[in-house]
């Protein structure tokens, strides 16, 4: 079974945490989570510190509580393992890591997304528009009213003129708002998961909803699979960055195989 034990290195991360987040709820005239998520490149609000200072900033108290509870359950066994420097730099790498993998699938789902707008600009239909929402914006309500006039008056100037600028709306909200920055430390945690189910894959842990024990290995499987189905079928509403787990998931193997190679400073 785990044993719990709060080791410096988790413990100074819980610290940093807390404090960031502590600053962006009752210090939000410093701006700590507009400059401090990572935004899409391109962005306006996109800086390249961002890759690290994402890691630190959390949405609501839901979501620091979640990670952090995952890094005091994952956290103090691979510090034991590693020593301070070693587990440290692993956070950091798979915090970094999941940001690039994240930034190169929100890269494809711009580009594809300003295609898709380009496209409807030369020929717009209501089929096409509806589709555009439901690909890009699924969360929106309110534009199937507008695709069904626009397909029964496909000549209508101001429903092509009010179609065109929705979608406009749309490439510009996912790409330049100041709410489109990613932020949590999920993809590092990703990554100590998969390091604590490889490292000692028969340990039992207790994880909510769970009701009973389960060992690692299956824990890190089950997420997996569910992080990979949520990234590929989004439901509106659905704001999880899942591939940013996923990417700390991958960054995390990639580290590890890599240490594997020089076996005996591995640990």
């Amino acid at each position: 079974m785990l044993n719990l034990d709060i080791t410096p290195t988790v413990r100074n991360l819980l610290l940093a945490n807390l404090f960031f987040f502590l600053v962006q709820q009752y210090l939000p005239g410093l701006h700590p989570t507009q400059l401090g998520s990572l935004y899409p490149l391109g962005s306006p609000y996109f800086y390249a510190w961002q890759f690290v200072t994402y890691m630190f900033l959390h949405a609501d108290w839901g979501h620091i509580i979640g990670n952090m509870v995952g890094l005091i359950i994952f956290g103090p066994m691979l510090e034991h393992k590693w020593g301070a420097q070693r587990f440290l730099t692993f956070w950091l790498i798979c915090g970094f890591g999941a940001g690039v993998l994240y930034e190169g699938v929100k890269f494809y789902e711009i580009n594809r997304m300003e295609q898709a707008a380009a496209e409807f600009h030369r020929q717009p239909t209501g089929g096409d528009f509806a589709d555009f929402f439901r690909t890009n914006f699924p969360q929106a309500n309110g534009y199937e009213t507008l695709a069904r006039e626009l397909q029964r008056n496909p000549q209508n100037p101001d429903y092509i003129s009010a179609a065109t600028q929705a979608v406009d709306g749309v490439v510009e909200e996912v790409k330049n708002s100041p709410h489109a920055g990613m932020l949590g430390a999920s993809g590092a945690l990703f990554g100590l998961m998969f390091a604590f189910a490889y490292l000692f894959p028969n340990t039992e842990i207790y994880r909510f909803p769970i009701p009973f024990p389960i060992k690692a290995k299956y824990l890190v499987f089950f997420y997996t699979m569910y992080e990979l189905y949520a990234g590929v079928h989004r439901t509106p509403g659905d704001n999880v960055a899942h591939y940013a787990h996923l990417g700390g998931l991958l960054i995390g193997f990639l580290v590890i195989k890599y240490w594997e190679r020089g076996r005996q400073q591995f640990y």
